[in-house]
């Protein structure tokens, strides 16, 4: 495109304009952050198998009545950065979202996350849900570049690992 001379005056007179118009509107302006809201005793500060990250997680979880969503944040030496608690739903489900379980992954920079819920009714056994839900984590996460390196089902004092049934 070639500049005449119209198109030259056109644009002085916008600029003009833009000078002399007062402001009307205003875009708000964001700071994430991720925001701590307390802390739990442990005895587990890195997560080396899946009985490992059991042990926190049945203690966090401990006493829901409900179905609960937790990731587990993980630096890359599997170092515990933090718990967050993505979802409280009914007694036989929770709503997930991808974007509710990568969002503290990415704001504590995590590495990679272990996923888990819990089954009020006591069995660890995944229903064919948790299996749907698992394969579409694990496909966002290849995406975000963050791993997941299980997802945990507590039940009654025992759980069911997707890593250890081999199936991530």
């Amino acid at each position: 495109m070639r500049y005449t001379q119209e198109t030259t005056t056109q644009m002085t007179l916008l600029a003009e304009e833009k000078m002399t118009k007062t402001k009307q509107a205003s875009i708000p302006i964001y700071r994430v952050t991720l925001v701590r809201e307390g802390k739990m005793p442990t005895y587990e500060s890195r997560i080396r198998s899946s009985a490992n990250a059991f042990t926190v997680l049945q203690e966090f979880m401990e006493g829901s009545d409900r179905e609960v969503f937790v990731v587990m944040c993980l630096d890359r030496k599997n170092g515990l950065i933090g718990l967050n608690l993505v979802s409280v739903g009914s007694l036989s489900s929770s709503i997930v979202h991808p974007r509710e379980v990568y969002k503290p992954a990415i704001l504590s920079n995590a590495s990679s996350v272990i996923l888990s819920h819990n089954h009020p009714s006591g069995d660890p056994l995944p229903s064919q849900e948790d299996r749907a839900l698992t394969a579409r984590l694990v496909q966002a996460g290849k995406v975000l570049g963050v791993e997941i390196l299980d997802h945990i089902i507590v039940g009654n004092g025992r759980y069911y690992s997707f890593a250890d049934e081999n199936m991530l």
